[in-house]
């Protein structure tokens, strides 16, 4: 069953834009500063950022095509 939503790109692009944005507020809540940081300084830019890194990371990649065999080597 699991399996059926993993193949839609766009519940894939949605758990990792989720992951991301909780990785970013984790970010922002274990590392970030208090003072002049302009990325981890709000919590909302860094789980913003974090979202769209897991959405870059969950983009499908364009495969290559298959060699059909038509270069093969004859002798």
């Amino acid at each position: 069953m699991i399996d059926k939503y993993t193949k839609n790109k766009f519940v894939k692009l949605g758990l990792y834009g989720m992951i991301g944005g909780l990785i970013g507020y984790a970010y922002y809540y274990y590392v970030g500063c208090s003072n002049g940081c302009p990325l981890s300084s709000n919590w909302y830019i860094t789980t913003v950022y974090g979202f769209a890194s897991g959405l870059l990371l969950g983009m499908p990649q364009k495969k290559k095509p298959e060699d059909s065999g038509k270069e093969q080597a004859t002798n």
